[in-house]
């Protein structure tokens, strides 16, 4: 992919980020550890793709996740949602990364009508631009509810009850990256020629990345030469940091991602990274950083065993077509008036967009894990697929 043209503060802003991770190479002896140079294109305090104010969602973004296609997605999220309240007693919902804010302004009036509000509805973000956006969302569509909204920097502390929900937030978080070379293991660093940013493939450095691919390939030499791919090592501290906050209730995580089997099945060779721009998707993490999205699918088997080994207990696995359609989809789609016809056919697209195999239905997948409360849960009735992770 050529480097499309960019207005001014975009170009600015793609130099000063350059110079950011020039100075962060250099302070690294040459090579920073590709995790660490993705946290800092998506993370970096002004600069950061998700801290720069760069609009992100949507038809004038660079992608569209579940809930700017269709409010059909947090609402019948919201039903799940209301369930799992009544069954813990819980009293909050906290929403790690909640984008653009839509998902959680349709869900707390989905919420309402079910009359299954929560008494606090806070939200984790670190991006003040996104706390900007989530707000005026929020004021635009549940003004009368804004009271019971709170922002935080951080995991409330022990003694949570309720619902944690996660939407597309993990494929954001770093990975390592690796690759098998000449009948050994490689780790992938960042390093500077000719002032460009490029791949440095050397021995595995990082502690943790050797013991799983041990548990993967207890026999790498099955491996194919050059197969590449990545792994998350964030998982794990993550779980136990949720694990430490909920003393009672559930975590709900929708993303796209694979079992650990499909995820490094020998015919994905090449990972699952992969980076967009204005609705375009590629593969260089060199390109534009700090404009563009990097991302990487989910592992849920070991997000599971990430929770199991926390203190979780596992509610359920299943596909976001299935878990949408336990959730009342068909249902909520049938109250859309036809006679407004353009409405209706925006909402029936909607549907087929959240649900289609060819769409978000199979690909996109949800993992429920519970403490201290019933694990049984609607979203998962119909067909759950725990067995596979």
């Amino acid at each position: 992919m050529r480097i499309p043209d960019l207005s001014d503060a975009e170009t600015a802003l793609l130099d000063e980020m350059h110079g950011l991770l020039s100075d962060a190479i250099l302070a690294h002896q040459g090579s920073l550890p590709f995790d660490r140079y993705m946290e800092l294109a998506l993370s970096a305090p002004g600069l950061g793709y998700y801290a720069n104010g760069r609009r992100k969602f949507g038809e004038s973004g660079d992608f569209i996740t579940a809930p700017e296609a269709s409010p059909l997605f947090s609402r019948c999220l919201a039903h799940q949602l209301a369930e799992c309240l009544e069954k813990c007693g819980g009293a909050a919902v906290l929403e790690i990364g909640a984008g653009s804010g839509r998902m959680a302004a349709e869900m707390l009036a989905q919420l309402e009508l079910l009359h299954g509000l929560p008494q606090r509805y806070l939200i984790l973000e670190l991006s003040a631009a996104l706390q900007e956006e989530q707000h005026a969302a929020l004021a635009s569509r549940v003004p009368h509810l804004l009271s019971r909204v709170e922002w935080l920097k951080r995991l409330p502390d022990r003694g949570f009850s309720g619902v944690i929900v996660a939407n597309e937030l993990l494929d954001a978080m770093p990975v390592h990256r690796f690759r098998r070379s000449a009948g050994s293991w490689q780790e992938l660093s960042v390093g500077l020629q000719d002032q460009m940013l490029v791949d440095r493939w050397g021995a595995l450095q990082t502690p943790g990345i050797a013991e799983h691919l041990q548990a993967v390939w207890p026999d790498d030499r099955v491996v194919a030469e050059g197969y590449t791919s990545e792994i998350n090592l964030r998982l794990r501290p993550w779980m136990r940091a949720l694990s430490e906050t909920l003393q009672r209730g559930y975590l709900i995580v929708i993303d796209y991602g694979y079992t650990q089997h499909e995820y490094y099945h020998p015919e994905r060779r090449q990972g699952t990274f992969i980076c967009h721009f204005r609705h375009r998707a590629f593969s260089d993490p060199y390109l534009l950083p700090g404009l563009q999205d990097m991302t990487a699918n989910v592992d849920f088997t070991a997000l599971a065993n990430a929770g199991l080994e926390a203190g979780f207990a596992l509610a359920g696995f299943s596909t976001q077509a299935h878990f949408l359609i336990d959730n009342g989809l068909d249902r909520l789609l049938g109250l859309s008036d036809p006679s407004d016809v353009r409405r209706h056919t925006e909402m029936v697209q909607g549907a087929k967009t959240l649900t289609l195999p060819s769409e978000m239905g199979e690909r996109f997948k949800v993992l429920a894990m519970v403490r201290g409360a019933e694990s049984e849960l609607t979203g998962f009735r119909s067909r759950d697929l725990r067995e596979r992770l």
